[in-house]
């Protein structure tokens, strides 16, 4: 038997030649590829789905937590936020995601700003000539072909571009390579307006038949056994956040096949629960799943500078800052079970002040013409825990869109972005 085909040499066609090209259309990739067209550059964007979204959209998130001051994720939210102000309402704009509206947002501002979308396609390799990035190979129904671009943006979360680029990087824990559990969001319908919602692992509610994130770990299926339930937009809807997965490497496809399948066989278990036990959800019933697998953790780039808990613990202002005010807690889902792992905290994190990262974490290290936006720039694991929340991904992406577009237009290389520059375009 065969161990090997050999592969025909042949030439790529290469089908376009682009200012800033971005990898990857969740939070972080939307906001590079908004902001490099709003400043002038030539710009496209590549996801893999067939929405821009990412977690966001296509992977069913509940809403947007964390905090970052961001010009453009207050504008996300409020053009998400319609409904209210055509009925008058005022106040902060909401923070739940309606995900049909915000992948309807999300082109439109692609639109907006001239950038060119291609949905449906993978990065099947990186153009790399001297140490630099100069394009990257796609696949997709149209066959496989080469696209260039001056810079490349990588937010695909696991930095596949960065990892095909040969960027030096650590996967998962630094102690032992494990990486947080994936989920699957779901959604239930049926909900009563009064039913109970609980928004971290250290919310407990009592009833009648016991403390339900205590029944949850003793009836769901393992590694299942946490109770974690968000308001949608929409009434009588609510999206469930239980769903559980551990030892799963997201760079693997076989790895997330099975965090698919097993999520998927937990999801009925879970309505069952929430029926029995859950005031407020007797006659609830799942109406949608995420078509997306919900990946916390993978590849940790090294970048010229790299952010640790210490600098998020003592909010840490760097003088090269290129996002501020970014706020969360160390949000480490459980390694080995369900629940919050036991270096994580949620309602006992006391850090309350913002802190910033600096541009050199977007720059990873040995390599030119690429930034990193969003999960994978160089952080540590429990830093990482953090920075992961979409609005701080998003306001990386939004520095990155900026730096990317000034490079092309001054012809300077990333790392002598001037971040007075970047900060002017942003604030």
């Amino acid at each position: 038997m065969k161990k090997f085909w050999t592969e025909k040499e042949t030439e790529i066609e290469i089908k376009g030649h682009y200012d800033v090209l971005v990898a990857g259309g969740g939070p972080a990739g939307l906001a590079s590829a908004v902001m490099s067209g709003r400043n002038g550059a030539k710009t496209l964007i590549v996801d893999q789905c067939g929405c821009i979204g990412g977690i966001s959209t296509a992977g069913l998130m509940s809403h947007w937590t964390g905090y970052v001051d961001s010009r453009l994720y207050r504008e996300i939210l409020e053009r998400c936020d319609f409904r209210r102000k055509e009925e008058g309402a005022r106040g902060e704009p909401r923070t739940e995601i309606d995900s049909e509206r915000l992948k309807c947002v999300y082109l439109e501002m692609l639109e907006e700003a001239g950038v060119d979308c291609l949905l449906y396609t993978f990065v099947s390799d990186v153009l790399v000539e001297d140490g630099k990035t100069v394009g990257i190979i796609v696949q997709n129904k149209s066959g496989r072909y080469a696209i260039e671009a001056d810079v490349i943006v990588d937010a695909t979360g696991d930095g596949d571009v960065a990892y095909k680029a040969g960027a030096e990087f650590i996967l998962g824990r630094e102690t032992d390579g494990k990486m947080q559990p994936a989920t699957l969001m779901f959604k239930v319908a049926g909900v009563d307006k009064d039913a109970v919602y609980l928004g971290s692992f250290e919310s407990k509610y009592q009833t009648e038949k016991g403390e339900l994130q205590e029944l949850a770990q003793k009836i769901l299926p393992p590694p299942a056994g946490h109770v974690l339930l968000y308001r949608n937009p929409l009434p009588g809807i609510v999206t469930i956040n239980m769903t559980n997965c551990i030892d799963i490497d997201g760079t693997k496809a076989e790895d997330l096949t099975k965090a698919e399948a097993t999520c998927r066989r937990q999801m009925y278990a879970i309505e069952a629960f929430l029926r029995e036990y859950v005031p407020g959800y007797r006659n609830c019933y799942v109406i949608t799943s995420a078509s997306l697998i919900g990946i916390r953790e993978t590849r940790h780039f090294i970048g010229k500078q790299t952010l640790t808990e210490e600098d998020i613990y003592t909010a840490r202002q760097f003088p090269d800052w290129v996002v501020k005010d970014a706020y969360f807690n160390f949000d480490v889902h459980c390694l080995s079970g369900s629940g919050l792992d036991k270096t994580g905290k949620q309602a006992a994190f006391e850090q309350r002040n913002g802190y910033t990262i600096p541009y050199g974490c977007l720059i990873p290290i040995k390599l030119k013409g690429l930034l990193l936006a969003g999960r994978c720039i160089s952080g540590t694991h429990m830093a990482h825990s953090n920075f992961r929340a979409m609005p701080i991904c998003l306001a990386t992406g939004e520095a990155a869109g900026v730096a990317a577009a000034f490079a092309v237009k001054n012809k300077c290389s990333l790392d002598l972005v001037p971040v007075e520059r970047i900060r002017e375009k942003l604030f």
